[in-house]
């Protein structure tokens, strides 16, 4: 959860936060209300995760809820939108940030990123046991490394030139609210893409070890270890950078490491994120095919989705789709198009898995619950209501890419019924 989440969005978010924001009680707000509203999602995913430990995580609980047809569109807008516009905007990043060290043209930039994609790809289609090798070792370097920058930035930063400078005597005052709360939700949109992965777990629920205990533990600890990460090195970037100049960045983390640490804090921060990314990129690989095999299995998509590789024991087919098609998508968009297309694509079904804790402690309430949504009805019901404000305002002030995503959502529904009247006269 933690590789798969602390991945690209820190590196470039924080400048849309900024840019969106304009104040820096927003940009704090903004941080503060994506974690908030993930932790809320997370705490009532788990109860799920515990009642139905089989890969496939959010699909599963959409199936388990509502049948066959939402977890089909599911499944259709994560093939087809949500998987690949994930892994091509961190593949992206992932590149941008290896131009630092070797001058590298726009459409070279979008070559590295397929190279990437592809050679992550194969190592998780060959085998989950180099996968995990990979996502380990690279989430401990990389959380060690990250709040190794922070305090460096912190310590030899020159405040003086920084976001918090310009602060009026006594607090903040005006500047704690956005200049623009339409700006704001547009801004939240971008902070959610940095704070994705925290479901992550629960694709891989099928192959966890005693998944009652581990599987909340993940969830409720990982996602402590990614808000604590992130809020702190948003301050560090704050305590040596104007705004403004966040707001035009979109290197944030090379420029802060260059105004604190000179000339060889941008190459520094080019590795680490270099690290960083290629380590999320290998755990959204590893996880989100979950999800097409699981269609396969079920037999609401090509069954071929759901073969096992007979020496690797991964889901080699799902992997070498996902991989395939972030490729396409890494080739014609940019980091924030593919931002936009995920977090849209992928929230509304966020949604259904959350009301899917009211629909089933109604339909199976004497089922087993090892775990219990903390604050329940409060919390769910929290998300629900800030998810939905979201993405009205994303219809009104995005109108094209919103409408877009929930045009591929319904474009499933006339292939589903394609799909089952093929399998019933097959």
């Amino acid at each position: 959860m933690v590789g798969s989440t602390i991945g690209s969005g820190i590196f470039r978010v924080p400048s849309v936060a900024a840019a969106e924001g304009g104040t820096l009680g927003a940009v704090a707000l903004l941080w503060i209300a994506g974690a908030l509203l993930t932790l809320f999602g997370a705490l009532t995913v788990a109860e799920l995760a515990v009642m139905f430990p089989r890969p496939g995580g959010i699909y599963v609980y959409i199936h388990e809820a509502y049948g066959p047809l939402p977890a089909f569109l599911f499944g259709w807008t994560r093939l087809w939108v949500i998987h690949p516009a994930l892994i091509g905007g961190i593949s992206l990043i992932f590149a941008s940030y290896a131009a630092t060290f070797v001058p590298l043209t726009e459409l070279q930039v979008r070559g590295m990123a397929v190279a990437t994609l592809l050679v992550v790809g194969a190592a998780n289609y060959r085998s989950m046991a180099l996968g995990t090798a990979i996502q380990n070792l690279s989430t401990a370097a990389k959380v060690l490394a990250l709040v190794g920058l922070a305090f460096a930035l912190f310590l030899m930063g020159d405040p003086s030139t920084g976001s918090f400078a310009g602060l009026p005597e006594g607090g903040a005052g005006g500047a704690v609210l956005p200049e623009s709360w339409a700006g704001f939700g547009v801004a939240l949109i971008a902070v959610l893409w940095a704070y994705d992965g925290w479901a992550d777990a629960t694709y891989l629920a099928g192959e966890v070890r005693d998944p009652e205990r581990s599987l909340p533990r993940a969830i409720i600890g990982g996602f402590g270890i990614i808000v604590g990460v992130y809020l702190l090195l948003n301050g560090a970037y704050l305590f040596v950078l104007p705004i403004q100049v966040m707001a035009t960045s979109d290197l944030v983390a090379s420029d802060a490491a260059s105004a604190a640490l000179g000339g060889g804090g941008a190459s520094v921060v080019g590795g680490l994120v270099l690290l960083s990314t290629f380590g999320a990129l290998n755990g959204t690989i590893m996880s989100g095919p979950r999800v097409f095999f699981a269609m396969g299995q079920d037999g609401l998509f090509f069954r071929q989705l759901g073969a096992i590789h007979p020496t690797g024991r991964t889901p080699h087919v799902a992997i070498l789709a996902a991989t395939v098609l972030g490729v396409c998508f890494v080739s014609v968009r940019s980091f924030e198009e593919l931002a936009e297309a995920f977090i849209l694509g992928l929230w509304p079904f966020f949604m259904l898995a959350v009301m899917a804790v009211f629909r089933l402690r109604r339909k199976r309430p004497d089922a087993p619950r090892a775990y219990r949504t903390w604050g329940y009805p409060v919390v769910p019901s929290l998300f629900l209501a800030v998810s939905a404000g979201m993405l009205l305002n994303a219809l009104v002030a995005q109108p094209l890419s919103t409408l877009f995503s929930f045009g591929v959502i319904a474009s499933g529904i006339p292939v589903y019924w394609l799909w089952m009247r093929r399998r019933s006269t097959a």
